[in-house]
């Protein structure tokens, strides 16, 4: 007859034991975590979300006098417009035609808050899209381009509307806003960075 051992309890090795459990732990606490990655990272904003809010920055030195460029800020064309003195000249003497000739119920930064609606007399920028129905205003900058008197500006091809060269709607048009100014800042001579100013990115 075969002699049985038995093993008490006691005598169980028990390293291997805890090892085993600890393994076991380990084991689910890493899929734990794996399986949450997908979900934490759904909560931030993806890469092109990032790149649709990010500033732009435009090369000044490439614009001529009297001309514009047209870079994009957030899916909207952005109208970076260099005017000449003889622009700047034409943006006074016609606020009884306008809306809002001061600019207090149309939206831009404080900076832009003035009859240029620019930080300075040479650059104008605007959020090139109508305030009407979001049209995209073509430029016709030229005196008298519209008709005798026009001042130069921008003239919307859907619905008529019409503002000067600091963006400023016309009376009789059926935008009830100036265009709007983006945030803007320049860090240096030559570069302007669309969507963020001193207080930050927009």
């Amino acid at each position: 007859m075969a002699d049985h051992v038995v093993v008490a309890e006691d005598e169980v090795d028990l390293s291997r034991r805890k090892f085993l459990t600890r393994a076991t732990i380990a084991t689910g606490a890493v899929g734990t975590v794996l399986a949450a990655v997908p979900f934490i990272e759904s909560w931030s904003p993806s890469e092109r979300a990032r790149a649709q809010g990010a500033p732009t920055e435009l090369d000044l030195s490439k614009l001529e006098p009297g001309q514009m460029a047209t870079p994009v800020w957030r899916k909207s064309p952005i109208y970076v417009v260099r005017r000449t003195p003889d622009m700047v000249s034409r943006i006074a003497g016609h606020d009884e035609l306008l809306k809002d000739p001061k600019s207090e119920n149309s939206d831009q930064p404080p900076y832009a808050r003035n009859p240029l609606r620019s930080r300075s007399a040479e650059f104008l920028v605007l959020i090139g899209t109508c305030t009407h129905l979001g049209c995209l205003p073509k430029q016709r900058f030229s005196a008298g381009e519209l008709y005798p008197g026009w001042p130069g500006g921008f003239f919307c091809p859907c619905h008529g509307s019409r503002f000067d060269l600091a963006g400023r709607v016309f009376a009789g048009s059926p935008a009830s806003a100036n265009l709007r100014v983006p945030p803007y800042s320049y860090p240096n001579a030559r570069t302007l960075v669309i969507g963020a100013d001193e207080k930050g990115v927009a």
